[in-house]
């Protein structure tokens, strides 16, 4: 749940956008022009064991500007977006503290939805209830739960990756403790925002971001991502972990177990990642509150983030 010291709203710069779409470069741009601090608000970018697979900002990227929250979690965490939202709050009241302005920067929605507009207060779940859905998860697949939630669920299924084992049982253990769907409660229950400023989206379409895809994807291949993981597998062997569960990090993980040659990694990995940018850029459209940005305009990027901030931080 959220934290008093969340109240009132904090104001903030959001920038979303679809994997790929340049994201970083313009945070630094805009954090160049506000004297900003960075915020990761990307669920993947948590994990400390996969700073290149999850396109974590560089060490020399983190060297531009002070940058929060990326790479603490262990591959054996999970996190919450709730857990996620009260700790970004606490790190942007204290960038707000020092005088900065705190520029959260991601892909993940529900982050930036559980930020803008406040966590939906979902009933407690019976424990029993996690523990049915997690045993049925080991025993049939994450595909064969994702295609229940579908028929349960079928907005926030298509919102989530068919072996996101974390979201589906989340999902499928609120529909089974309350009788109402996961995107019923987003939508529906009393929440208070946590924060207000622009959702700044990098409006990328996919054909535009389909070659840089791939070509991200080769970088990282070239820059050690499949030693990266195998050096978290000595860290944790569990495929099950929430760390593993991301794209890219799954792909790899069954490469390196035998399940998958390198070849075909390589292609479920790319088009995964296609998938999910497609799911993005859906979800963003969707919202109301979201100012479309082309990708490549970082000028018009800072110039609209310097307006808001501006107009936000008048008496």
């Amino acid at each position: 749940m959220t934290s008093p010291s969340c109240t009132p709203p904090l104001p903030v710069i959001c920038l979303a956008g679809p994997t790929g779409s340049g994201k970083t470069a313009t945070a630094l741009a805009i954090a160049d022009a506000l004297h900003g601090e960075v915020v990761n608000a990307d669920s993947r970018q948590v994990y400390a064991d996969f700073p290149c697979i999850t396109a974590q900002p560089t060490s020399q990227e983190q060297a531009h500007c002070p940058h929060h929250l990326y790479g603490f979690l262990p591959c054996r965490q999970k996190i919450s977006a709730g857990r996620w939202a009260d700790a970004a709050c606490d790190t942007v009241r204290h960038i707000l503290a020092r005088g900065k302005t705190p520029v959260l920067v991601g892909g993940t929605g529900l982050y930036f939805h559980a930020l803008l507009h406040g966590m939906a207060a979902i009933p407690s779940i019976a424990p029993a209830v996690t523990a049915k859905l997690t045993v049925r998860m080991e025993e049939e697949g994450a595909p064969q739960l994702h295609a229940e939630l579908a028929h349960i669920d079928p907005a926030y299924a298509a919102r989530i990756h068919p072996n996101d084992r974390q979201r589906i049982i989340r999902a499928l253990e609120v529909f089974s403790g309350t009788g109402r769907p996961l995107s019923w409660w987003h939508n529906n229950a009393a929440a208070k925002p946590l924060c207000t400023g622009p959702l700044l989206m990098l409006d990328a379409p996919l054909h535009w971001l389909e070659p840089r895809l791939a070509h991200r994807l080769n970088n990282m291949l070239a820059c050690g991502a499949m030693d990266e993981a195998r050096n978290a597998l000595k860290h944790c062997d569990d495929p099950n972990a929430p760390g593993w569960s991301g794209i890219g990090c799954a792909e790899a993980l069954a490469c390196l177990t035998g399940h998958l040659s390198f070849d075909d990694c390589r292609r479920q990995w790319l088009h995964n990642t296609r998938a999910y940018a497609k799911r993005q850029i859906t979800w963003f459209h969707a919202r109301p509150e979201a100012v479309r940005l082309p990708p490549e305009d970082i000028k018009g990027a800072v110039a609209a983030a310097r307006d808001f901030w501006n107009a936000m931080r008048k008496p």
